[in-house]
């Protein structure tokens, strides 16, 4: 059998690394040492396009290599390896192709079986605006952070609802015998309250705000849109909001809104199953409403599509014209009217459900406005997601901006948990890094934690010195850190509705509030957290992030496990050997890590982490 090398992480085999602008040139070199060899190809071809088998060009020491010009537009290109050669006269072919970990291919006995290289090409850079690029995010749940009202009694409280007797209550819900919510339950919390905190995320670093939807709804969380135009009265008014907006950026803080456009409440105007809009208003009561169109029917009025079957949420078609320019349109609709009004941004909920050229319209309303970015809620890779069926092109030019990073947050609680090894999780990583257009991977929107997902200190047993090494590890990672309201203070709390209780204002962990404000100040103090290369670094049991840029750079690492582990020289780094990476191993080697702790090392200092953290908590006053 032939010895085939290639690994696209390698200057030496791939460059660039990772994604190709369109009509941009890759070169492929792969390393072949075998006897009687007729000719190497590389096998490529766009995503759904025919193959492209081509001649490689024999270099020295072994190489044969290929300079592919992507001239066949935006998507995704995969390729593979053939091996040509002879064996007592008779030809032999080897197929070479990637490991399901990336990095590193390995040999297959035949194509059937296997699995392509990928590159993709996008069409244009997605420049973000530095007030996105380098700040510090924190997603607010609007009910369950702070009722500002000074008599703390709830704005406008809805029919057949309940209001919890304190702040400190443990969130409920009550639920019929088929498991829909008969009684929405609501804490109070609303745009003052936020309005009255923006001290308190000031002082914590924070820089912008993700806010869960604030349009008018039944329930609590206010997914079920429905009103578009108008805040929920248990928020407050649209008063209230413009004075919120004010303040914000007065305060040099910015607001992104939650984008609910894939289904709105079955109550709502749009719908109006329950008449409160009147008896004979919205699709439900009337075929002649002019919302009609938006909804599909499968047997008028009682069955129609849903999201996901949930009745209360009636799925709108995207493709609807009229809902379309409804929201989208340049004069008088959604985005234009909350655009005006001054909001910095947009998440798109279940991005999944959002047709591409849907998603390309909301894109092309915000371009019409200064420095507005688009994000959107896709829970994996995003540049091969498949969605119904159809390849997303999410991340490939003019439509999203970056995506919510959920596999940040896996490869966190893997690693801290010790369900996965050091060296899966940073090969892992590396590979969405390769796969992302470089500005898409470092504007996406970092996240440990978010409303719909288990508190990240419960999953990680309560333990506060392995939530520590989980915020170091979102705060030093490409993108837009985001923390969730109430991770800082040591909320706990498993699936909806425990992961969104009331901010507990008389009870904060004073620690975990601490650490998570030194882990701010930090990336704040250190551009190469920015705009940095990113690669990693590990042993058996030990993780590392390294961060650089030209002559600097910023590395932890980290120990997980409840041991102490000894740096003995066995550092593996995911990247090519260089006077700086021998300088962080000169720093590291010998080192010894307490158990759930790290090592934090910079160009600028030569100091530990325990020198550095020590300082600035000397330093920090709440």
């Amino acid at each position: 059998m032939s010895l085939i090398r290639f690994n696209p992480w390698q200057s030496y085999h791939k460059q660039p690394f990772g994604a190709v602008k369109e009509n941009g040139l890759a070169r492929l070199s792969v390393e072949v040492i075998a006897e009687n060899i007729v000719q190497v190809y590389l096998v490529i071809h766009k995503d759904h396009q025919p193959e492209q088998r081509i001649m490689m060009q024999q270099q020295e020491n072994g190489f044969y290599s290929y300079q592919y010009f992507f001239n066949q537009g935006k998507g995704l290109y995969f390729y593979h390896f053939e091996v040509h050669s002879t064996v007592a006269g008779q030809t032999k072919v080897e197929y070479y192709g990637a490991s399901e970990q990336g990095g590193e291919g390995q040999q297959y006995p035949s194509t059937d079986r296997i699995w392509n290289f990928q590159i993709t090409c996008y069409q244009k850079e997605e420049t973000t605006p530095d007030w996105y690029r380098k700040g510090t995010f924190y997603q607010i749940f609007p009910d369950r952070f702070c009722n500002g009202n000074k008599d703390q009694k709830i704005n406008s409280p809805k029919e057949n609802t309940f209001i919890y007797a304190t702040e400190e209550d443990e969130p409920l819900y009550v639920k019929g015998p088929e498991g829909d919510i008969l009684r929405w339950d609501f804490f109070g919390g609303n745009l003052q309250g936020i309005i009255k905190k923006i001290p308190y995320l000031k002082e914590l670093g924070i820089t912008g705000i993700y806010l869960n939807p604030i349009f008018e709804a039944c329930s609590n969380h206010r997914y079920d849109t429905s009103d578009y135009f108008k805040i929920d009265p248990v928020l407050g008014t649209e008063e209230d909001f413009k004075e919120l907006l004010d303040e914000l950026h007065a305060n040099d803080l910015h607001l992104i809104l939650d984008g609910v456009f894939s289904h709105v409440g079955q109550n709502s105007q749009y719908f109006n199953v329950n008449g409160s809009y009147g008896a004979n208003s919205g699709a439900y009561r009337d075929r002649h409403s002019e919302y009609f169109s938006w909804f599909n029917f499968i047997d008028y009025p009682h069955d129609y599509e849903s999201w996901w079957g949930i009745k209360d949420l009636p799925e709108i078609n995207k493709n609807d014209p009229k809902f379309r320019e409804f929201i989208f349109g340049e004069e008088k609709s959604v985005l234009t009217k909350w655009n005006k009004m001054g909001v910095d941004g947009w998440r798109l909920d279940v991005a999944d459900e959002l047709p591409d050229d849907f998603i390309a319209g909301i894109r092309k309303n915000l371009d019409r406005f200064p420095e507005k970015i688009l994000l959107g809620e896709v829970w994996e890779d995003a540049s091969n997601k498949v969605s119904y069926d159809v390849r997303r092109k999410y991340i490939l030019g003019d439509h999203l901006h970056g995506v919510m990073n959920y596999p940040l947050r896996d490869g966190a609680i893997d690693l801290l948990n010790e369900q996965k090894s050091p060296e899966n999780v940073a090969k892992s990583l590396t590979k969405l890094y390769e796969n992302y257009p470089k500005d898409i991977f470092y504007n996406n929107l970092n996240n440990i934690g978010t409303h719909d997902t288990e508190r990240i200190l419960t999953m990680l047993g309560s333990h506060i010195k392995k939530l520590d090494l989980a915020f170091g590890f979102m705060f030093l990672f490409p993108g837009i850190p985001c923390v969730y309201y109430g991770d800082e203070a040591g909320l706990e709390g498993r699936k909806d509705p425990e992961n969104r209780k009331f901010f507990p204002w008389k009870s904060m962990n004073r620690e975990i509030y601490d650490n998570c404000r030194r882990w701010i100040q930090y990336r704040q103090d250190n551009d190469v957290l920015i705009n940095g290369d990113l690669s990693f670094f590990y042993t058996n049991n030990l993780f590392g992030i390294l961060r650089r840029d030209g002559d600097q750079y910023v590395a932890m690492l980290m120990n997980p496990t409840n041991y102490p582990k000894t740096v003995n020289g066995s550092l593996t780094f995911i990247a090519e050997e260089t006077p700086m990476i021998q300088e962080i191993r000169t720093r590291l080697n010998n080192r010894t890590l307490a158990e759930n702790s790290y090592i934090l090392i910079s160009s600028k200092q030569k100091q530990t982490s325990i020198d550095l953290m020590k300082q600035m908590q000397s330093s920090t006053k709440v």
